[in-house]
């Protein structure tokens, strides 16, 4: 009997709706609806994973300083993220966080957070943080996108690509590899041109705002974003228009973040 391409059609989309409606959770302090079908746990897992295989292929700062400068700062902001999310009944989402926090040897101009908290700053970010308040910016950003679940997002939207309707917990288990692939992409430098990319300057402005509060809470001057952003801005050799980019223009981010500002001074200015 020959399968009915409309009724498929509507099934599939069916199917996608349900996944969709119950897989929705609401970003902290946005309270963007969002969509995240993957388990969390499998993120964490797959972290943990490549965090180690990252740290084993990449070399350590030898730069005492700044070594110590992101492990204190990681502690303080750290602390300010538990704070923030048990005082707002947000606790589950750093349930499986383990926090750990390291610089490697890197020209690039880059950090980022994995899910359960692993954090790594390349030392070519170094000179633009020029203090613990610049790398608080740096990492409550990032920070953000892990807290604000981010690239499970992000994954989510790869697999339903990939794989479609296939239930992803049997893609993880069958399809291993493909899957440590899909992780990969979504962590890795590459940009990706197509509809994800509005949806990508979405997430970086909610992880600005986040890092914002971060930061605060953690007693670092929110109003410091505003210089790093600049310098950011200043160090780039190259314009790309924003429609063509993954990341906000600056002056756009620099406008975003003095309009939120008041807002995250709110918590820097509580004893």
């Amino acid at each position: 009997m020959k399968s009915n391409p409309v009724k498929n059609l509507v099934k599939t989309a069916l199917l996608a709706f349900i996944l969709i409606t119950q897989a929705c959770s609401t970003v902290p302090l946005i309270g963007r609806k969002q969509v995240s079908l993957m388990p969390e746990s499998s993120m964490v897992e797959m972290s943990l994973t490549n965090y180690d295989q990252f740290l084993k292929e990449n070399k350590s700062s030898t730069n005492k300083e700044q070594t110590d400068i992101i492990k204190r700062v990681g502690a303080r902001m750290s602390a300010a993220v538990e704070k923030y999310l048990r005082e707002n009944g947000f606790q589950d989402r750093i349930a499986d966080f383990k926090w750990a926090f390291n610089l490697v040897e890197s020209k690039e101009l880059n950090a980022w957070c994995m899910p359960g908290g692993k954090v790594v700053f390349y030392t070519g970010i170094m000179p633009l943080t020029k203090n613990d308040a610049g790398v608080a910016v740096v990492m409550g950003h990032e920070i953000g996108h892990a807290v604000a679940r981010h690239g499970n997002e992000r994954m989510s939207q790869q697999m339903l690509v990939q794989f479609g309707n296939q239930a992803l917990t049997e893609v993880i288990k069958s399809k291993p590899a493909e899957t440590q692939t899909i992780f990969q992409s979504v962590y890795g430098l590459g940009a990706q041109y197509g509809i994800m990319l509005p949806y990508s300057r979405q997430q970086e402005y909610e992880g600005d705002k986040l890092g914002l509060i971060f930061m605060a809470i953690a007693g670092y001057n929110p109003q410091e974003a505003i210089g790093f952003w600049e310098r950011m801005a200043a160090s780039s050799t190259a314009k790309m228009p924003e429609f063509l980019s993954t990341h906000p223009l600056e002056q756009n981010r620099i406008d975003e973040i003095k309009k939120f500002l008041p807002e995250a001074e709110k918590y820097y200015l509580v004893k």
